[in-house]
């Protein structure tokens, strides 16, 4: 594995990289070396660095902070010269794990890989993560407390102790990536670069094109959530949708009608019916003697079913599930127990930040509660974990309107999503695309958020060779359109 010296870093970078137009933003920043948090295959050349800069722009106070990012390069003497730059979604989760996979794509034969690590994410220093909401929220598990006033006694807990840091939890939002994502850019010399997003991710990358689009060249954009979606409003809707066409999938292809059919309305009827009662779990955590007798109610049937729809392999598994459930089999609920007993932390502060800033500023509670009515059975249910009353807790100023706001651009793009995706559906690549229009989609059926996998590699080495050129799929299972 190859480091630098902290004087080569710079020198390495410069002299690589393309000059910078004097017009482009961002802001030539100093740069720190350091060991590779990530280690992709060792037969790559690679350099890992921190990009040092302000923790909150807007305050004179020369504060700074670190962020990590791994620069992996292709082996091929004829590779493109536009690079490729990856940052993770959630929001609040680490990028840097993605070169593992980068190093054995497709992508890597033409480009070199840049992965960058957002502000208060897990590598980036600080980061802002912290035990105190899980702790909290174990704690309402154990004494069977009421779950959403201990989430919100963890929030509180968890703010103060980023705060006894240091920490200035408003510097770490949506506009002030972008800012670090063109300073990143303007500091690499990097004059022409692909930006790859998932989830959240996708609605930053547009946000970085948004600041300013003279450096992008594409953007490869999975499961994205755009930035002027109020993600709080749609998500109970988004997660119906996604069932629905589950069960039209059970209604056309089940010969098993007597465990099958109607499953829809059995679905709704049973989860309304349930709206309010609590049930008794007998649990033990790992290491104990003794057993705990442990509430719940639909909320943590409905968790483990959301969970199960993002993975892909088991969506099958859902109707069975959902049958098994409404026969009073609520077995499935230790899965959701042993991950909130052991181990659980909750959102990060990043995640809080962020959704705070970017979507509890903007939403309508008014909005929400129509959602309720519309779909009883999801009531009070928070598929979201951060919502409004932690928010209320966290108290950290929104991101800029103009941020929010959908705008054009002709730049090529590559928008994907699943079918099933249960978080963000796959209308928001249809409405990326009417603000894009020489964007490109595709849907993979039977998959859910994240789609992933050796057929979405290759359409991005075809899209990445030719952004203008139309892909094609022989699959019934891949449409592109």
């Amino acid at each position: 594995m190859n480091q630098l010296p902290k004087l080569a870093v710079l020198t390495f970078f410069f002299v690589c990289r393309i000059t910078l137009a004097r017009s482009q933003p961002g802001v030539v920043r100093q740069l720190e070396s350091c060991p590779c948090q990530v280690q992709p295959d060792s037969t790559f050349r690679t350099r890992c660095a921190y990009l040092i800069v302000p923790e909150n722009r807007k305050k004179k106070n020369g504060k700074t902070i670190k962020l990590p990012f791994i620069w992996v390069e292709s082996k091929n003497p004829a590779k493109r010269k536009d690079p490729v730059l990856f940052t993770g979604g959630g929001p609040g989760a680490s990028s840097l794990g993605w070169v593992k996979g980068a190093v054995k794509s497709l992508v890597i034969n033409d480009r070199d890989c840049i992965a960058f690590e957002q502000r208060g994410t897990h590598f980036a220093v600080p980061n802002l993560e912290g035990i105190e909401l899980g702790q909290a929220v174990r704690e309402a598990y154990r004494k069977n407390l009421n779950k959403d006033s201990m989430e919100v006694v963890g929030v509180k807990r968890l703010k103060k102790s980023l705060e006894t840091k240091g920490i200035d939890l408003a510097g770490y939002n949506t506009d002030e990536t972008v800012s670090d994502i063109h300073d990143l850019l303007a500091t690499l010399r990097v004059d022409s670069i692909n930006l790859v997003g998932i989830s959240y991710s996708g609605g930053l990358m547009t946000a970085v094109l948004q600041r300013d689009p003279s450096r992008i060249r594409s953007l490869i954009l999975d499961s994205p959530l755009p930035i002027f979606v109020p993600i709080d409003e749609d998500e109970p809707a988004n997660f119906a949708e996604a069932l629905n066409i589950l069960f039209d999938h059970v209604e056309r292809d089940s010969t098993d009608k007597a465990r099958y059919g109607n499953l829809k309305a059995r679905f709704e009827q049973y989860f309304t019916g349930i709206e309010g009662k609590t049930f008794t779990f007998p649990y033990v955590e790992k290491g104990a003697k003794d057993t705990l007798r442990v509430q719940y109610t639909r909320n943590e049937l409905l968790d483990y079913l959301v969970n199960v729809m993002y993975n892909a392999a088991r969506i099958r598994q859902i109707p069975y599930i959902i049958t098994e459930m409404i026969h009073g089999n609520h077995g499935f609920v230790k899965g959701v127990l042993d991950s909130k007993l052991s181990g659980y932390n909750g959102p990060s502060g990043m995640r809080m930040s962020v959704y705070c800033a970017d979507q509890a500023a903007y939403h309508s509670e008014q909005v929400k509660q129509q959602l309720y009515d519309v779909y009883p059975y999801l009531r009070g249910y928070h598929i979201n974990d951060v919502y409004q009353p932690l928010c209320d807790c966290w108290k950290v100023p929104p991101i800029s309107p103009e941020t929010k706001k959908p705008f054009y651009s002709n730049k090529p793009a590559l928008l994907v999503d699943g079918e099933m995706d249960n978080a963000t559906r796959p209308l928001y690549i249809d409405r990326l695309h009417h603000y894009m229009p020489n964007s490109q989609r595709v849907l993979f059926k039977l998959r859910s958020h994240g789609v992933g996998g050796p057929e979405w590699a290759r359409l991005m080495q075809e899209f990445l060779a030719n952004p203008y050129r139309k892909l094609t799929s022989g699959k019934p299972e891949l449409v592109v359109y």
